[in-house]
């Protein structure tokens, strides 16, 4: 007779062979009532709703939502085309922000289908789904991404209320500048005799500097006889002006966002103190908080050092030759890394004091500083030499947060833009505030993206004469708070004021 953890394993096999298929949804018909009943008291499956599951961690505590935010956009196709089969698609808003690059989790997702039942399905940590009763738009007006489907850009475009440019004027924005050939978005609005919206959609072209398209667009309308006023249907002017060329949509959302939370942070947060003359005591302050430093950085990421283990490591008193399973040498080797990045980051310090460029110094440098944080991990077996080799190849997903970042595919074109902007930026709070969180937003790595991070915001504190500032471990829950309502919100003011009163004395 098989005993309880052979029988687990079993289970588990199952689970993965689910997974391995494409999974993210699993049934209660896909899986026998054992192998269910055994994965979901192991902690290995969790109920969505009665007969829904997806996968869990065993060690997932009680309110962790990560694993199902890393489910969610998964569990959602999988669950859609069980229910509807192809009888359904995506709301035009819904629509818009993923062909953008807007992957973070929804409070609601709406979809239209005829057999909509025209109420709100409850998922986990109050999300839910909302079928509407709605006749579904031509074939040729959707497209699948991921199991998902949802309109293409021209019949979203047509679609979406002039509510929802002051809404999310960023998926907007975006959205606008991909579309750089409107042939099928004139056609349209021609045989729709659409007036009102390619007025809407004129005053949206010349909002974000596309005057071409806007008059191409009045031209096209008022020659078959229509009469159309150009209405800009934004709050605000937009904070930058898109070129003809076609340019990935997360870069367009990345540049946008910078030039919308510029104003916000130059508002809340302190004038720089001027450039520092006293490099060595510069330097010297640096080291000398490097200790906390260390533990509050780590601490933040869930390692569990000491200030005795932080000047252990720093004085090479320390043992590679590990166990993987071992926590606490584990812990060592963070700590070891997190010395060895310091020292680099400190070169980097000194080069913009030196009155080199900032954003030219963390372009050239930050990949260095990267190796180093997990070089101790490479000699101790736990990574391999390849996993320092440049950014992440697949998927991540941020602890508890609704926050989806940018596809791995994205990264290679999203972080020159980033330290484009860096580069050109010329006030000192803003390369801070928004280096930090431009740069966890982005989440090039599969680790290290917090303490990297925190690096980058202290070189660019160097750039400005501000001192070196510690984020500490008792702080963390505001500080992803913070960060949370910028990368889901679209609110840097609270991350602003966060860092602002750190410098407070």
């Amino acid at each position: 007779m098989a005993t309880a953890p052979e029988k687990l394993a079993q289970s588990l096999r199952i689970l993965k062979e689910l997974q391995e298929r494409g999974t993210s949804a699993i049934r209660s018909n896909n899986i026998t009532r054992t192998h269910r009943e055994r994965l979901q008291q192991n902690g290995f499956i969790r109920e969505v709703m009665k007969g829904w599951y997806v996968p869990a961690l065993p060690d997932e505590p009680p309110g962790d939502s990560t694993a199902w935010y890393a489910s969610y956009w998964g569990f959602c196709a999988d669950y859609l085309n069980e229910r509807f089969g192809d009888d359904w698609c995506m709301s035009a808003e819904q629509s818009v922000a993923l062909v953008t690059g807007n992957w973070n989790v929804p409070g609601q997702l709406i979809i239209r289908s005829s057999k909509g039942g025209n109420k709100p399905t409850e998922l986990l940590f109050g999300t839910s789904i909302l079928d509407l009763r709605l006749e579904l738009p031509e074939p040729a007006d959707t497209e699948v991404i991921d199991g998902l489907r949802i309109l293409r850009l021209p019949a979203a475009l047509l679609a979406i209320p002039e509510s929802h440019y002051k809404a999310r004027p960023l998926d907007m924005r975006a959205a606008l500048a991909m579309l750089m050939d409107i042939t099928d978005l004139l056609r349209r609005l021609l045989n729709g005799g659409h007036s009102v919206i390619a007025g809407r959609l004129a005053g949206a072209y010349k909002n974000i500097g596309r005057d071409d398209i806007a008059e191409n667009i009045v031209n096209t309308m008022k020659s078959a006889g229509y009469t159309v006023n150009a209405s800009d249907p934004f709050k605000d002017e937009t904070p930058s002006s898109f070129t003809p060329r076609q340019i990935s949509p997360y870069v367009n959302r990345v540049k946008v966002m910078w030039e919308a939370m510029r104003p916000h942070v130059l508002e809340n947060f302190s004038a720089p103190s001027g450039a520092v003359h006293d490099h060595a005591a510069y330097l010297a302050e640096i080291e000398e908080k490097y200790v906390s430093d260390a533990y509050h950085s780590l601490s933040i990421e869930g390692y569990r050092v000491s200030e005795e283990l932080i000047k252990q490591v720093a004085s090479g008193n320390w043992k590679p030759d590990i166990d993987e399973e071992d926590r606490k040498e584990a812990d060592a080797l963070a700590a070891r890394g997190y010395w060895q990045a310091f020292q680099e980051v400190k070169k980097s310090v000194e080069k913009v004091l030196n009155g080199e460029n900032p954003g030219k110094v963390i372009a050239r440098d930050h990949g260095t500083w990267y190796r180093e944080l997990f070089g101790p991990s490479v000699g101790a077996g736990i990574l391999t030499a390849g996993d320092l080799a440049g950014y992440r190849d697949r998927p991540v997903h941020i602890k508890n947060s609704m926050h989806t970042p940018p596809r791995h595919e994205a990264v290679i074109d999203l972080l020159p833009a980033f330290f484009e902007l860096l580069e050109n930026e010329e006030e000192a709070a803003v390369r801070v505030v928004l280096g930090h969180f431009g740069f966890v937003y982005i989440h090039p790595y599969i680790d290290g993206n917090g303490r990297m991070g925190r690096f980058l915001m202290n070189l660019m504190m160097a750039s400005g004469g501000y001192p070196w500032t510690i984020i500490t471990v008792e702080k963390r829950t505001e500080y992803m708070k913070a960060l949370e309502a910028a990368s889901v919100g679209e609110d840097i003011v609270p991350f602003t004021k966060f860092l602002a009163e750190l410098l407070s004395p």
